[in-house]
């Protein structure tokens, strides 16, 4: 650099400004009262002041820095539709062509990708953080290639240079998106919901696309329901959920021609289906010790709407009661058990036999019933291997098992079955406490011997006969248990047993509760990781297809965990539904949304960034006309005109090292301050 003139006092600044003040004052007095002599006492006074300033050059030894372009690509999801991405690649490379022909100018290339959790296009903290990693003197310009949905618009951004905005995308793009405006947590069962869902379109919409737009609904991944709704406007639409449980609800509208993609045209949405109430009809026979037990367990659950019919005196018995004074009402066994029947969802047979009271079409129909859906449990007494038992009645085509006419009156402690330790009645019942690894229950004490004619046997009692059956009678589903000894467990008999849990599991198995399928398929996620479980009552390999959301299709092998249950762990690499099959079971599960953030907004704006583009005076310029040309503009201008993109130099530099030398040497000022007093007294003498 040139040299500079710099002053290093021998006299703080202070006290050299304070005298050359006072000799100030005195000459301008002295001027004014017209003393000779002043002018060159003044000069002489001059001349000291500025030996005590020490006037020297400073010579700096500097390296000139280059100035620094920032290029940030947007490599986002949306930038992946139709031919944004190709654009993007191709103006870089025409960018940091342009940029290496600058002189002294360096290009930072700097890369924003999805935002985590869903979070978008993060674009102006990206921006930020790139912007505080250059020093501020030597940022001589921005460039931004993306579409402009941006999911951090409130950011504030400070950029002490040219910001352009290169625009990908093309005028003519148009998208159809559809959304769930409004769905319920969970609903009952049996009832209608609504939902309000959206088809919209946005863009340059072309003309003749139809006002209505087909929408499909699959539940739980199954069957599908097709339907058309209008585009533009929310519509409720109602439904019902067909099972208990978590229900996975997914509706999706086919890509229409020409739209720029179809990951937001689909839409989950996932409700937990509960029961209003348990309709529960209990049917008691001889009274006995566990009828207590089965009343009160019912009653104790507010969620369960109870009916208990009981025979209290047989018409055979014969005491001298007066018949009005018997009851105050006749007992509605025809409404209950013709009319009404199918208003139950559980009926339990508790010692229950044939005794004249309920006749031979009121059994059909619950044997009906049972066909078409229904769930009976039959808790079994010695009454059941009789003549009377309700298994020589029109009830014996759903019943699983003949009584033999056997009955054990001996203790036995009720075990688990090789296959009961893979279903999900029994699978964990109680907890494992003996050393061979079996449950230690309290024994019961009558057992009424049973030939299994269908169903699975999951528990066993005396001699290591059936104890439990459970069986699917066409629809419905039908459980035996041979014994009426089961309140022994809930009155601690020798430590008790499980009685709560496994009747729970029954009414629960009975209801077709999708957690207690002897055959299912499930799924859970949990941040980017996939869990599939498949529990059967079969053995053998297991492999399941998953088909992500962009229908790419991948086989995985499943590890057996214990008898009956495999899992496996899988990645998710995109966010969207999940489809999984085996077989005949299928599952879906929810990575993140249907329809990513990434994805709410397709069309590529200048919008959401024009705020920060206009605050440096820069522009914003659609790829799809060309790539502008870069000047170099001064610190102020306006940076961007027609076809032109301005960066501003900085002219940094770094200084590597310093000299400073005195302008004139101190015996020179010497020489010449004497030299003038010498001049300055011959003068006054010649006076």
């Amino acid at each position: 650099m040139m040299p500079e003139i710099v002053f290093s006092p021998y006299i703080p600044w202070p006290v050299l400004g304070g005298v050359l003040l006072v000799l100030a004052v005195a000459l301008v007095l002295s001027a004014m009262r017209g003393m000779t002599g002043w002018a060159v006492r003044g000069v002489a006074f001059a001349g000291i002041l500025l030996a005590l300033a020490n006037p020297s050059i400073l010579r700096e030894d500097r390296s000139d820095l280059s100035d620094i372009v920032v290029l940030l690509v947007d490599a986002t999801a949306s930038q992946s539709v139709s031919t944004r991405m190709a654009q993007t690649e191709a103006a870089k490379v025409q960018l940091t062509a342009q940029i290496a022909r600058l002189p002294n100018t360096e290009l930072r290339v700097v890369m924003l990708a999805d935002g985590a959790d869903n979070r978008g296009s993060l674009l102006r903290t990206r921006l930020r953080e790139a912007v505080a990693n250059v020093p501020s003197e030597r940022l001589a310009g921005v460039f931004v290639l993306s579409d402009g949905q941006v999911h951090d618009a409130g950011l504030e951004l400070d950029v002490p240079a040219p910001l352009h905005l290169m625009l990908t995308g093309e005028p003519d793009d148009w998208d159809r998106k559809f959304s769930v405006e409004n769905a319920p947590s969970f609903a009952i069962m049996d009832e209608e919901i609504i939902l309000t869902l959206k088809v919209e379109d946005v863009g340059a919409v072309p003309d003749g696309l139809a006002p209505r737009a087909p929408l499909i609904v699959s539940i739980d991944g199954g069957r599908d329901i097709e339907f058309e709704i209008p585009v533009g406007r929310a519509v409720q639409v109602p439904l019902k959920l067909p099972h208990g449980g978590m229900n996975v609800l997914q509706f999706s509208v086919p890509m229409a021609p020409g739209e720029l993609t179809d990951r937001n045209n689909s839409a989950v949405v996932q409700i937990n289906g509960v029961r209003d109430r348990l309709r529960v009809l209990l049917v008691s026979g001889e009274p006995h010790n566990g009828e207590r037990t089965w009343r009160n367990l019912l009653k104790s659950d507010s969620a369960v709407d109870l009916v208990h019919f009981t025979i209290l005196r047989p018409m055979d018995k014969q005491d001298g009661v007066p018949v009005t004074e018997l009851s105050l009402i006749a007992f509605p066994t025809r409404e209950l058990f013709l009319e009404k029947i199918d208003d139950f969802d559980l009926i339990i047979f508790d010692r229950y036999k044939q005794r004249g009271i309920l006749y031979a079409n009121y059994f059909e129909n619950i044997a009906r019933y049972v066909e078409d859906g229904g769930a009976v449990l039959f808790a079994a007494g010695p009454d059941f291997a009789s003549a009377n038992s309700l298994y020589y009645s029109p009830l014996s085509r759903v019943i699983p098992a003949r009584p033999t006419g056997r009955v054990f009156e001996q203790g036995y402690a009720p075990q688990i079955s090789e296959l009961g330790l893979r279903h999900p009645v029994t699978q964990g019942l109680g907890g494992v406490t003996d050393a061979n690894g079996l449950p230690d229950w309290g024994r019961w004490f009558r057992h009424v011997d049973l030939e299994v004619t269908s169903g699975d046997v999951i528990m066993k009692g005396a001699e290591g006969r059936p104890l439990l059956v459970l069986d699917h009678a066409g629809a419905g589903r039908v459980a035996v248990l041979a014994s009426d000894h089961a309140w022994l467990w809930s009155r601690g008999v020798e430590g008790g047993g499980p009685q709560l849990e496994l009747l729970r599991r029954l009414a629960h198995w009975m209801m077709k509760e999708p957690d207690l399928e002897e055959e299912a398929l499930t799924a859970s996620a949990s941040g980017t990781e996939i869990t599939i479980t498949r529990r059967s009552l079969t053995d053998g390999p297991r492999s399941v297809t998953v088909v992500g959301p962009d229908g790419g299709e991948t086989v995985v092998d499943m590890e057996q965990i214990r008898p009956g249950l495999y899992q496996a762990e899988v990645r998710g690499d995109d966010m969207g539904l999940y489809r999984i099959a085996q077989g005949d079971q299928s599952a879906v599960v929810v990575l993140g949304p249907a329809a990513p953030r990434e994805f709410e907004h397709t069309i590529a704006t200048e919008a959401l960034m024009l705020d920060a583009v206009r605050a440096t005076r820069a522009g914003v310029f659609e790829l799809s006309e060309g790539l502008p040309d870069l000047r170099r503009v001064s610190q102020g201008r306006p940076a961007a005109g027609r076809a032109w993109a301005g960066i501003t130099p900085r002219a940094a530099f770094v200084t590597l090292s310093t000299s400073k030398t005195p302008l004139i040497p101190a015996w020179l000022w010497a020489l010449l301050l004497v030299g003038w007093v010498v001049f300055m007294w011959l003068r006054e003498g010649r006076r």
